[in-house]
């Protein structure tokens, strides 16, 4: 990867790229993915309430009417819960993850200084206190004494220093990009030309200072928002300059988190087992297992007992399945990010805003939404979620469904039909090859509406349904027309998705207003201004249409009502309190 995100944006969830369901038993992936932005830890009561509910039940949690109807397979499991989601890659290491799924497991073994509140704003985890100068520039993380690591070694100050070493490092080639925090020094250890950090200053083990030569809202959760490594572990045979001894286990994850890993089998399961040094206090859930399912799998599977929880792609008939077994608990929450359809701004077609236009106008999103989800999601235009506080809906266009005018903006820009019925301009034939993700529920109503309307208005649509992992790849390698995918959100709206030449921008999108505005608003501290920052960019956003902007949906999380104790929330996903849940017995 040559391409690098905030560090703060690569460790955030919700903001995680993904690509794998878009609507079923995923965030987004993210993810976020996060996926990815992040938020500002001053702004603690910014967040929205949840916009309201799109229909009866359309949000908010049901509970089990009768837990007594629980299968006897998930009741024997005494000290197990089993929790299915889509296969990871399999790297668990705070430093590569990619995936949503690897984001899961990752955020069940490790610990960052500051974590997630169920209302969007951040709260001390690791760290007892942070103190910030009146300058802006020192960080002093006070770290809460006698945490440890699962194999009882202590955490300090040191192995923060430690693992923004191996961020800086010059042979890193993960996704995070730590440079854009502005640690003084950081760059001097990237190039080699300083051996530490300077700008990193250990005080003791419990304490630990970081000077920044520059400075933005989200410069206090870019500094604590990282997940902390192990030195005596990790570094053992670390050299500056070579991160492949780290690298060798990522498959060997060791953390101060909430559990530690047992076993690990690709297409099939993790095995986690409660981590008992954990700083919060030994989960109460012994042995955790996150199982490879489906979409086709998912409800069956939960039926049966043989999993207690999972995401299930939200909709009418999913919501009534499971109500009629009785025993789960549904929680219904609006996602704090949105689906879309990407284009490929590298290609020449898609680089004429009215060609972007018209392919929204002449595409029938309220069909697909609600033929889909239902009261439970909602069609967007603005790549932003309704629970954002920086969500607005001034001077915004809906492009509703209007074939017609899709056809004159095509006119407009130079397509013009053939005697094949397809358009084509200046010799190239008005092809699409359009890629997503199989057997997903979004994917099989979009494809038939698109290619309907497509073909309505001259053009052809050639599509693919591939593996989630390998439409990832597909991706990063920029081996697409138009895709489909999701975007999770953090309360900050900062990102770099949308931004000229942003580490989180593979799909080519420039516009220099955006640009503009996205950095004005990354550096001013007050929120109320930041707001209008933001309604400007969308408001411009709206207009050149970066990428097709489809819904914002309700999640489903599904939970076995024997397993009580989540903390969940649009900002807060369920594994953040995975050492609280307890079975009922």
């Amino acid at each position: 990867m040559t391409k690098k995100w905030s560090l703060t944006l690569v460790l955030v969830l919700a903001l995680t790229m993904a690509l794998s369901a878009c609507g079923g038993n995923n965030k987004a992936a993210n993810n976020e993915p996060a996926p990815t932005n992040s938020a500002n830890t001053e702004n603690t009561g910014e967040t929205n309430t949840p916009a309201e509910p799109a229909g009866e039940e359309a949000s908010g949690l049901i509970k089990a009417e009768d837990p007594s109807l629980s299968p006897a397979l998930a009741n024997n499991r005494k000290d197990t819960m089993i929790i299915g989601m889509t296969d990871p890659k399999g790297v668990f290491s705070p430093l590569f993850m990619e995936t949503a799924y690897d984001y899961y497991v990752n955020y069940s073994i490790f610990n960052t200084l500051v974590a997630f509140k169920a209302d969007g704003s951040y709260e001390n985890s690791l760290a007892e206190k942070v103190d910030i100068s009146e300058d802006g520039l020192k960080y002093t993380y006070h770290l809460k004494p006698g945490v440890t690591f699962s194999d009882g070694t202590p955490l300090t100050a040191k192995d923060y220093l430690f693992t923004m070493k191996l961020f800086h490092d010059a042979t890193y080639d993960g996704e995070s990009d730590v440079l854009s925090a502005h640690i003084v020094g950081g760059q001097e250890y990237h190039d080699g030309t300083a051996s530490d950090i300077s700008g990193i200053k250990v005080i003791d083990d419990n304490t630990v200072e970081i000077t920044v030569s520059e400075y933005s809202a989200l410069t206090p959760v870019d500094l604590g928002y990282v997940y902390i490594l192990s030195e005596a572990y990790y570094g053992k045979d670390y050299k500056q300059g070579n991160l492949e001894s780290v690298k060798a286990l990522n498959s060997k994850p060791m953390g101060s988190g909430q559990y530690k890993l047992k076993s690990y089998t690709a297409g099939q399961e993790i095995v986690l087992e409660a981590n008992e040094n954990y700083f919060n206090g030994a989960p109460k859930i012994k042995n955790l297992i996150y199982k490879t399912t489906t979409d086709s799998t998912n409800l069956a599977m939960l039926e049966s007992g043989e999993t207690d929880m999972n995401e299930i792609n939200v909709s009418e008939d999913n919501v009534e399945a499971l109500k009629a077994l009785g025993f789960m608990d549904i929680n219904l929450l609006p996602n704090n990010g949105y689906g879309y359809i990407g284009f490929n701004h590298k290609l020449k077609k898609f680089q004429d805003q009215k060609v972007r236009q018209a392919l929204t106008y002449g595409l029938n999103r309220e069909d697909i939404v609600k033929g889909i989800y239902g009261p439970y999601a909602d069609v967007i235009n603005i790549p932003e979620s309704k629970v954002s506080w920086a969500f607005t809906d001034e001077n915004i266009e809906t492009y509703d469904f209007d074939l017609e005018k899709a056809k004159a903006l095509l006119d407009e820009a130079g397509w013009v039909v053939g005697a094949d019925g397809i358009r084509e301009k200046d010799g190239e034939k008005f092809k699409i090859n359009f890629s997503a993700t199989a057997d997903n529920p979004v994917v099989e109503a979009l494809l038939p509406i698109m290619t309907t309307n497509y073909k309505e208005l001259g053009i052809d649509i050639i599509a693919e349904t591939l593996d989630f992992n390998a439409i990832i790849d597909k991706k990063t390698k920029g081996d697409f027309d138009m895709y489909f995918a999701a975007w999770g959100l953090t309360p900050d709206p900062d990102n770099t998705v949308y931004i000229t030449n942003g580490a989180q921008n593979d799909t080519g999108y420039s516009n220099a207003k955006v640009d503009e505005l996205m950095a004005k608003a990354k550096k001013e501290m007050d929120t109320e201004k930041r707001k209008v920052y933001y309604k400007e960019m969308y408001q411009e956003m709206n207009k050149d249409i970066p990428n097709i902007f489809l819904y914002q949906r309700n999640n489903m999380n599904a939970i076995n009502a024997r397993a009580q104790g989540f903390d969940i929330s649009p900002y807060k996903d369920f594994p953040f309190s995975l050492y609280q849940v307890e079975l009922q017995q």
